[in-house]
């Protein structure tokens, strides 16, 4: 059996026809006539198709004293908000991609995009509106789009903005989360939650993507390598349109820079780089908070993805 990893590299350079009447047929109720994408061609297939990689809704919680089979180094996704803690097993989020959500009475969704390594949270609430995302099996600069099931609009995972539809322009809402270690999460929130296994049928800690963030390139990627030399998934931490690469963050350990304090320490397991998440290397794990302690909303992205929609952003190189 073929892995992900196999099947999306042969994909390389065979996009789904770049002409929305194309998609009509499985999108029947997205208005393509709006949109900001300048070329079609930018919009490709990752191969599975429409809920192909199903988002979850609603999931059930345990806690945190009550979990098992998690390695103290595989990485989760920390939500902290409204006196709840929340932990979202990237194990899970890896086959499933989005969590819609509720955390203190805010509806959210929390994402991750495995081939930019972007995991960015999001209130799901646009204009009195609660929408549910889910996976429409396109990619845009190897980043996954996304769709609300309201309006079937398409939504760019990275930034979190409108590209198709109606909702075109409109930017929803970001919230701090973090990537960190189980081990971490745990420690720090011992009377918090965890997300059960869902009920999917999935090999749920293993790595579909085996050695991917070794690779010399991104899958389904042709835009412009980053500047400076940077390898194009060599890790970075996004704040605003700044990029910090990690190679200096662990480097310094610490860094107070452009109204942000990012720290670095190891732990956590990169998970994309060996056959089982909890067996991945160590990328380490940051934190990123304003001068008064509040946590600040950020990513930690691959270089080419914070280069291809950041074009003009700023590198934090420390010269």
């Amino acid at each position: 059996m073929k892995s992900l990893y196999s099947i999306l590299f042969s994909l390389w350079g065979v996009a789904a026809l770049a002409d929305p009447s194309f998609w009509k047929h499985e999108w029947p109720n997205t208005d393509f006539s709006v949109s900001s994408v300048e070329n079609w061609v930018e919009i490709m297939s990752g191969g599975p198709g429409r809920d192909g990689i199903p988002a979850l809704v609603d999931p059930e919680f345990e806690p945190v004293a009550a979990k098992s089979g998690l390695g103290a180094r595989e990485a989760v996704i920390a939500l902290e908000m409204q006196g709840e803690a929340r932990a979202y097993p990237l194990r899970y989020l890896m086959w499933h991609e989005i969590v819609n959500d509720e955390v203190g009475g805010v509806p959210v969704a929390v994402t991750f995009c495995p081939l930019c390594n972007s995991a960015v949270s999001f209130d799901r609430r646009v204009g009195g509106q609660v929408l549910t995302l889910g996976v429409t099996g396109k990619l845009r600069a190897s980043d996954m789009v996304m769709y609300d099931r309201e309006s079937e609009s398409w939504w760019q995972q990275a930034t979190g903005v409108g590209i198709v539809g109606e909702m075109t322009g409109v930017e929803l809402a970001s919230l701090p989360s973090w990537m960190e270690s189980w081990e971490s999460f745990a420690a720090r929130n011992p009377e918090g939650l965890v997300m059960k296994t869902p009920t999917f049928r999935r090999h749920y800690g293993k790595n579909p993507y085996v050695g991917y963030d070794s690779a010399a390139r991104p899958f389904l990627y042709s835009g412009e390598n980053p500047p400076h030399g940077i390898h194009p998934l060599m890790r970075v931490v996004r704040v605003g349109a700044r990029a910090w690469p990690m190679s200096r963050l662990e480097e310094a350990g610490e860094l107070r820079e452009a109204g942000v304090v990012i720290s670095w320490m190891g732990g956590k397991a990169s998970a994309l780089d060996s056959t089982t998440l909890a067996a991945g290397r160590d990328v380490g794990q940051v934190r990123v908070r304003d001068p008064s302690g509040a946590d600040i909303v950020h990513d930690v992205m691959f270089a080419f993805a914070y280069h291809a929609f950041w074009p003009e952003g700023r590198w934090m190189l420390g010269e």
